[in-house]
């Protein structure tokens, strides 16, 4: 068994600013405050994809951050919401908050969400500050910040194939050919000193998990090569 590992930022959407707009009509020669209020930021959420197995799209993009709200507008228009951003992860996923190390979730049914971070409020809209005795308010609150965490994510699988080798024979030469893993490639003995996981894609949209697994020397348990 394997552990894949992957460290991410998640910052959600901040909310829209709260608009500052008077009533403009004929024969209205002061209209009141008709500013509306900001949208909310979209969350981030986190998916389980079925048609998802490692955890290998992460070492291309770790930072993920949701919509922006809309702007509020005028005549009491509240700016829209912010679209969740969906971050889509395979079933046995595990998260943990990176800094203090406390499990947020553990993830196995396919389609379960967790939302790991809270878009901000929309700011409000000068409507909101009319009173009896401020009946035209100059004032709007801009949009909160939306949520930002890093989160470690961990993946225990079971290879499907193993190569298994001398040192500096092409394990990884072979892997980086069959599936988009990219490890370590010199010519030297043990450039690979921890596995690496890839995925094989085959027809009609079948695919294994490859492990990449050190070196192996006889002996190894007497303290040879890397012991």
């Amino acid at each position: 068994m394997f552990l894949d590992r992957a460290l991410i930022e998640v910052t959600a959407g901040t909310g829209g600013n709260g608009c500052m707009s008077f009533r403009r009509e004929k024969y209205v020669a002061k209209g009141g405050p008709n500013g509306g209020d900001g949208g909310r930021g979209g969350d981030v959420v986190i998916v389980v994809d079925s048609n998802q197995s490692t955890l290998r799209d992460f070492r291309f993009r770790r930072h993920f951050k949701g919509e922006r709200g809309g702007h509020g507008e005028g005549s009491d228009k509240t700016g829209r919401s912010g679209e969740p951003l969906r971050v889509l992860v395979p079933p046995g996923t595990v998260i943990y908050d990176a800094d203090s190390g406390l499990q947020i979730d553990d993830l196995r049914e396919i389609g379960q969400t967790v939302v790991v971070a809270r878009g901000g409020r929309g700011g409000r809209g000068n409507a909101r500050f009319a009173t009896s005795t401020n009946r035209a308010p100059r004032r709007a609150d801009p949009g909160e910040e939306g949520e930002s965490r890093r989160l470690r994510l961990e993946l225990k699988l079971i290879a499907d194939v193993g190569l298994v080798g001398f040192p500096n024979v092409g394990k990884s030469t072979l892997i980086s050919r069959v599936s988009e893993a990219r490890p370590k490639i010199a010519d030297y003995p043990f450039t690979t000193l921890s596995p690496n996981l890839g995925v094989v894609n085959l027809s009609d949209y079948r695919q294994f998990v490859m492990a990449d697994i050190p070196g192996i020397l006889e002996g190894a348990h007497e303290g040879k090569g890397l012991g």
